[in-house]
């Protein structure tokens, strides 16, 4: 897939000109001669500036001017972005699946369902987190799994999601508890009685359980602990992030928000092109991966590889996730490309790695376009970003340079010697 936006290819003078100060100290600079891509309104702008000052953004657009005295990046015409924020992830959270105790994005505990928190396991030096950055992924949305070792378990909520940065340091916790994972569908009501029909019920049995005076124990498994957590939850102050692919499921879910005023976020939705309006109508937003088009089960027999041109064309918000939750992150931006290779509109397709995301999570007054205000998450690009072998050539977050390297990428240099 080709873009209409020019690929550089003058690079070297960049990455020379941006690796001359140390990153801690690159909080205060102008990119010029940059082709600006980014939602928002500053838009396209073919020959642009941003001006940062002490890691925020003060100025950005085609007539800006450079302050005198400061360091000043000269893009040679080539991409840049604000930095994407990623969805549907485990970093910080999951090294290796098949070591346990590299994995923290689950629990087995019964007496934790919903208050499972993962703002508690972040490991900040996680190899995944420079992997998923080297595709421009600035930050991320991390989300609980469910332990299903215990089938006897029941187990409706994973727990609470955070959004971190996928910067240099040793605090990564950007925002904790931006939503409550609950997976419906075939899986889902494994967990619950077997049944999509017990599933719905108990849900709604829960919510009553919720809103009445405390009590010293509760059904179906859920602590006082857990049902502290799902206050935020019925109160419509966290959205409830509720995985989900049939449309007819997506429709039971629709109907459970309206009666309980929930704030929904859809995930999965593979089916969700067949109920776009009334998804539309709901005002609920999406987090789709663009390439399930092969239904590995009976909840998928609709999904389409126009399932994200669908939503958006509905009027449908939609943020636009990778290949896994850790090493296949940074494939987001592939993701976007097929989706506009499929008649999603090129600026939709950055939206929805960016500024989307970031409304979605309620972190758009800090993060996702390049703008006057917000945080100097960018990146500079040597092609078109949804563009497989295109790679960033500096990114910034917050105002800091950080490293184009990987611990994939010092282990490379080292055995090809």
């Amino acid at each position: 897939m080709t873009h209409r936006f020019p690929a550089s290819a003058a690079l070297a003078l960049i990455l020379a000109a941006t690796t001359a100060a140390s990153p801690a100290a690159a909080q205060s600079f102008a990119i010029t001669n940059a082709h600006l891509v980014t939602p928002g309104p500053v838009g396209e702008v073919e020959n642009g500036t941003v001006v940062v000052r002490d890691g925020r953004i003060v100025a950005a657009g085609s007539s800006v001017a450079v302050p005198a005295g400061l360091r000043t990046i000269d893009a040679k015409g080539a991409t840049v972005t604000p930095g994407l924020i990623a969805v549907n992830t485990a970093l910080g959270l999951v090294e290796v699946n098949s070591v346990g105790g590299s994995v923290d994005n689950r629990t087995k505990n019964s007496g934790i369902s919903a208050s499972f928190d993962v703002q508690y396991g972040l490991n900040p030096a996680s190899t995944l987190i420079p992997i998923a950055r080297l595709g421009g992924v600035t930050h991320a949305v991390v989300m609980p799994d469910y332990d299903d070792s215990d089938q006897e378990r029941e187990l409706p909520f994973a727990g609470k999601a955070a959004m971190i940065s996928l910067g240099e340091g040793a605090n990564i916790l950007q925002r904790p508890g931006v939503g409550m994972m609950l997976e419906l569908g075939e899986d889902g009501a494994a967990r619950i009685g077997g049944s999509r029909a017990t599933e719905f019920v108990q849900l709604r049995q829960i919510f009553d359980l919720v809103r009445q005076p405390p009590r010293d124990e509760y059904p179906f498994e859920l602590s006082q602990a857990d049902i502290a957590a799902l206050k935020p939850v019925l109160a419509g102050t966290m959205p409830l992030i509720v995985v989900v692919h049939r449309a007819a499921d997506i429709r039971q879910v629709l109907t459970l928000a309206r009666e309980y005023r929930l704030r929904i976020i859809l995930s999965g939705a593979e089916e969700a092109w067949r109920v776009a309006d009334e998804i539309a109508a709901a005002k609920v937003p999406v987090l789709i991966n663009p390439t399930s088009n092969i239904p590995s089960n009976f909840d998928m027999l609709g999904a389409s590889l126009r399932n994200a041109a669908i939503l958006k064309a509905a009027g449908v918000e939609i943020a636009i996730g990778g290949n896994d939750a850790g090493h296949r992150v940074r494939e987001m931006r592939y993701n976007a490309g097929l989706a506009v290779s499929r008649g999603l509109p090129y600026a939709a397709g950055i939206e929805a790695l960016t500024l989307a995301p970031a409304r979605i999570f309620g972190v758009a007054d800090q993060m996702g376009s390049i703008a006057p205000g917000k945080a100097a998450d960018i990146v500079i690009w040597d092609g078109d970003p949804l563009e497989p072998l295109t790679q960033p050539t500096a990114i910034f977050i917050a105002g800091q340079e950080q490293p184009l390297t990987s611990r994939a990428t010092e282990l490379g240099k080292r055995y090809a010697r």
